[in-house]
């Protein structure tokens, strides 16, 4: 390969400044690595929720100015630093969400991609040697660089606590990127699932108690449930269960729904917060009095470590997974996926295309 010469990224230059604030910009010369350091040609970037957010205002937490948007990505290595043994140019590769979260708890002083430091919505980025991981030989550029976020959230909220066993049911909210990722492994794992969006057209069904084929063939469904045909899609969740509910929760929208996920959790289930689509909170449910009778677990996810990406990525080369990808976007249209991502016409991920 020759030798780069310039870098072009998408800036978001401070929180909620708006789609029309995002700016290209182009690097002369690309970054060099120094020592225990890798050079990444980016080929891919998935994007999540919280790109948006970021650009809308609406991500609770401080993020850094002029950000290099963005934390999903695949790419290949093209050049090392002094005293890296790990990699070897050529090799492809993706990169740890928190740079800083090697295995166990995440750290107090976090190094979060596209949030904390910058992104991966550029076309070469340096990284430490340790905040890379291999990607399966079976995954594209594309569908390689769906997992880091995502991926490793549900994994987490699978695999990471109480384990997901086969047989048993997992409940995921709406069609986004995580309960997308979190209905294919845990379909790969052996369990029921039941998937909640507010569009039949993304569920593919007529009712609730209908199994769609394209659905349940490609991603592994067992039953789908239209949350605004029926709005208490809690007591749907006990019905498809016989009474017994869903042993793990993939909860995407926060506290102004929560009671029902704590009335859909089986007993002594888990209730993984994730997301806070729900927006600001309405009410105050005593999530204590609904967790104690039934013996629930309420725990928090935020994406995950490099030993649960590693993982994560062995359970996919081994059972051969794909993300499911809903669009993929030019480099150029950048600000064109995030508009798109915060449109909600999506299922699964929105991918853009870097290197062509």
């Amino acid at each position: 390969m020759s030798t780069p010469t310039d870098n072009t990224s998408f800036i978001l230059p401070r929180a909620g400044g708006g789609l029309q604030s995002i700016y290209r910009t182009t690097l002369i010369p690309v970054p060099t690595p120094i020592a225990h350091e890798v050079l990444v040609r980016i080929h891919a970037v998935s994007l999540n929720f919280r790109d948006h957010a970021m650009v809308s205002g609406r991500y609770p937490a401080t993020l850094k100015e002029d950000l290099v948007l963005g934390s999903d990505v695949a790419g290949e290595v093209v050049r090392v630093g002094d005293g890296v043994t790990g990699w070897k140019i050529g090799e492809r590769v993706s990169a740890v969400f928190d740079q800083g979260h090697i295995y166990g708890p995440a750290p107090r002083h976090r190094q979060v991609l596209g949030g904390h430091i910058d992104g991966v919505l550029t076309q070469y980025r340096v990284f430490p040697e340790t905040g890379l991981v291999r990607i399966p030989t079976h995954l594209s550029y594309e569908e390689a660089a769906c997992w880091p976020c995502a991926g490793v959230t549900a994994w987490n909220a699978l695999f990471g606590a109480t384990r997901l066993v086969p047989g048993q049911t997992v409940l995921c909210q709406g069609t986004g990127g995580v309960s997308i990722m979190a209905l294919i492994l845990a379909n790969a794992a052996g369990a029921r699932t039941i998937i909640t969006s507010s569009s039949d057209e993304k569920l593919e069904v007529r009712s609730h108690r209908m199994v769609p084929q394209q659905l349940a063939k490609k991603l592994g469904g067992t039953h789908t449930i239209n949350y605004k045909t029926h709005p208490d899609w809690d007591k749907v969740v006990l019905e498809l269960t016989d009474g017994d509910g869903a042993h793990h929760v993939i909860d995407n929208v926060g506290t102004n729904e929560i009671h029902k996920s704590m009335n859909s959790v089986a007993n002594g289930g888990s209730v993984n917060c994730i997301g806070f689509l729900g927006g600001q909170p309405k009410e105050t449910p005593d999530i204590p009095m609904l967790a104690i009778p039934k013996g629930a677990i309420v725990r928090g996810i935020y994406v995950g470590s490099k030993q649960q990406f590693e993982e994560l990525l062995k359970f996919v080369e081994t059972k051969e997974l794909r993300p499911h990808i809903h669009k993929v976007f030019k480099f150029e249209d950048t600000v064109k996926a995030i508009e798109y991502l915060g449109s909600g016409q999506h299922s699964g991920k929105i991918v853009i295309k870097v290197a062509e």
